[in-house]
């Protein structure tokens, strides 16, 4: 198909982001690549194999809540009567919500489901995947970044909202960052709508570690492969063999770090910008925070909702709470 001067110009800003992010994430001290660049088509593929793991815990204990509660989910996200739109951020493959698009479904709830992503890979299997198994849902893809995505769903529909992030993906970023994530959500949200959102909560370190730093080496591979996109889409020349995956995971703040390490004093290329790497210097990659319950409400509460449910899984490890606005 021939892409239109829009398509084209929206190519272009996607590119120019990418590259911003990725300069302005090298030269800071120290360096560090936003995760939310991992998930090209290959990366769309190793985070499948990661979630398929039996050492990443987290996909599991949320499916057990999505697959056995569902019932009660559903409950708590349609208190209030009427219609609404069931957004979900970071939707990827929708395996975990499906279950729950399905009972809705049956239920005859007047739903539209709107998942958000960055791939637009995902979202076209996902897209295939929904009009296969679940025909009568009205489903409406929006690729892009959250907020963005946020403000078009707001301008497609004046019906209520049903926000869902899951996955514990508030965990990958800072506290202070995921303060201000809510606070924004917030601004987004008006006095009906709901808020449905996932936490891995604090465990076993050991238990963590395995989920970040699988035997087979997925993990590090998934990483490795942002600076294989780098140098595919930004004529970068990251020698990637020259680069280690490395976990962290402290038990008490609760933060699971990934790096790449430089194996080397090497330099690296990113079109016309040079940037020199130490032997041993570190790229920070991504954390994944874990939370207590009394870190969650501490989160809610500051940022402006109350908690009015929670269903946490079988093995205790994960939780979905639901947030209203106060």
């Amino acid at each position: 198909m021939k892409k239109t001067l829009n398509d084209i110009e929206e190519d272009s800003a996607v590119y120019h982001k990418f590259y911003s992010d990725v300069i302005n994430g090298l030269r800071a001290n120290p360096k560090k690549l936003p995760s939310k660049y991992f998930y090209d088509k290959k990366g769309d593929e190793l985070f499948q194999r990661i979630m398929a793991m039996p050492e990443y815990y987290l996909t599991d204990c949320e499916l057990d809540i999505f697959s056995n509660q569902t019932a009660k989910l559903a409950e708590m996200i349609t208190k209030i009567n009427g219609p609404f739109d069931l957004i979900e951020l970071g939707a990827g493959d929708a395996m975990k919500s499906t279950y729950l698009l399905k009972y809705l479904v049956e239920q005859k709830t007047d739903l539209t489901y709107m998942p958000i992503d960055i791939s637009g890979n995902i979202l076209s299997e996902l897209d295939h995947k929904l009009k296969t198994e679940l025909p009568e849902l009205k489903t409406i893809c929006l690729e892009g970044e959250y907020f963005a995505m946020l403000k078009k769903a707001a301008s497609l529909s004046s019906r209520r909202k049903v926000v869902m992030f899951l996955g514990g993906n508030i965990g990958n970023m800072e506290l202070d960052e995921a303060y201000a994530f809510c606070s924004e959500l917030k601004k987004n949200l008006s006095s009906n709508d709901l808020l449905l959102i996932g936490f891995d909560l604090k465990k076993n370190p050991r238990t963590i570690l395995k989920a970040y730093n699988d035997p087979a080496g997925i993990t590090a591979a998934f990483n490795l492969n942002l600076l294989t996109r780098i140098n595919h889409d930004l004529q970068g020349n990251f020698r990637i063999d020259q680069f280690q995956h490395y976990q962290t995971y402290d038990p008490i703040g609760g933060a699971c770090r990934s790096y790449l390490i430089s194996m080397m004093d090497q330099n690296v290329n990113i079109e016309d910008k040079n940037f020199n790497f130490k032997e041993s210097e570190p790229i920070c990659m991504e954390v994944s925070q874990k939370f207590s319950k009394a870190d969650i409400q501490h989160l809610a509460k500051n940022s402006g909702f109350d908690i009015i449910g929670e269903i946490i899984d079988s093995k205790g490890w994960f939780i979905d709470t639901v947030w209203q606005l106060k």
